[in-house]
C-alpha cells in the first residue's frame, strides 16, 4: 500500500468522522488497540463510535504505523 494512502489530513479526518486525528488516537489507545487484532479496533470504532468502515480502518491502520 502506497504511504500516501494513509496520510491523511485533520481536516479531511473531521469532514467524515466529525473529530481530528488526534481525538482517534486516544480512543485507539483507550482501547488498548495496539494489543488487539485490528479488526477489533476497527469494529470498536464502527459500533461504539458510529465511525464508516473505511474510516475506522483508515484510522485504525495510521494509529497502528505509529506505534
Amino acid at each position: 500500500m502506497k504511504k500516501e494512502y494513509w496520510d491523511v489530513s485533520d481536516e479531511k479526518v473531521i469532514e467524515k468522522t466529525g473529530h481530528n486525528i488526534d481525538h482517534w488516537i486516544k480512543i485507539l489507545t483507550d482501547f488498548d488497540a495496539k494489543n488487539k487484532k485490528s479488526n477489533d479496533a476497527v469494529a470498536h470504532l464502527q459500533n461504539e463510535h458510529n465511525v464508516p468502515r473505511y474510516w475506522a480502518r483508515t484510522m485504525t491502520t495510521l494509529f497502528l504505523k505509529s506505534a
